[in-house]
C-alpha cells in the first residue's frame, strides 16, 4: 500500500513538476536583439578646440568649449563653456567668453548666450573695448558684433549702457540702439 501511495504521489509531482516548466518556457524569451533609437548622437567631444583657419593657413578664429556637439541632422554646433579669439582685417585681437554657443556649418556666424563677454581694442595702441551682454553675434565674415539685448559697453573709461547695439570692427564704429545711459569717469 505505501508503494502505490509513492507512486501515485511521484506521477502527481511529475506532472505538477511538466506543468511548471511548460508555463516557464512558454512565457515572453528573453530579446537578445539590440534596440536601435531614433536619435543618433552626431559627434561630440570635451574640452575641445575648433580652430578655422583661411586659404593662407592663418587662424580666423579659434573655439575653445568645455563641450562640442553637433547632431547628423543639424547644421549648428553646439558649444558649452565657450572662450572665442579671434582678429578683424585690421589685426586687432578679440576676445570672446560666453556660457554657450551655436556656430552654424559653412558658416562664419557665432551666436554667444549666456553671461558674454568680448574684449579687444578697435585699433593699435587704443585702449580696450569691453562688452557685457547676455547674447550676442560675431559676423566673422563682415567683423560685425550685434545683439538686441541690453547691453554695457566700456570704453575709454565711459560706461554706457544700451538695449542693442551695434559694433563694426574694420570700421571701428559702435552704434547703440536704444535706451542709451552713459557714465563718464575720470
Amino acid at each position: 500500500m505505501i508503494y502505490r501511495i509513492f507512486a501515485f504521489l511521484t506521477i502527481v509531482a511529475v506532472i505538477v513538476a511538466s506543468l511548471l516548466l511548460s508555463r516557464q518556457q512558454s512565457g515572453t524569451p528573453a530579446s537578445t536583439a539590440v534596440q536601435q533609437t531614433s536619435w543618433d548622437a552626431g559627434y561630440s567631444a570635451r574640452n575641445a578646440r575648433l580652430v578655422q583657419t583661411s586659404g593662407d593657413g592663418s587662424p580666423l578664429y579659434t573655439l575653445s568649449a568645455a563641450t562640442i556637439r553637433q547632431q547628423p541632422n543639424e547644421n549648428q554646433v553646439k558649444l558649452t563653456q565657450v572662450q572665442m579669439t579671434f582678429r578683424d582685417r585690421n589685426g586687432n585681437a578679440w576676445t570672446a567668453t560666453a556660457e554657450r554657443g551655436d556656430l552654424a556649418q559653412a558658416s562664419q556666424q557665432v551666436e554667444l548666450s549666456g553671461n558674454v563677454h568680448v574684449s579687444g581694442a578697435f585699433r593699435s595702441g587704443a585702449s580696450p573695448a569691453q562688452i557685457s551682454t547676455d547674447a550676442l553675434s560675431v559676423d566673422l565674415h563682415s567683423d560685425v558684433v550685434s545683439t538686441k539685448a541690453p547691453v554695457t559697453l566700456l570704453w575709454s573709461g565711459l560706461a554706457l549702457d544700451s538695449t542693442g547695439l551695434v559694433a563694426d570692427l574694420k570700421d571701428q564704429r559702435v552704434h547703440l540702439e536704444s535706451e542709451v545711459h552713459a557714465t563718464f569717469t575720470k
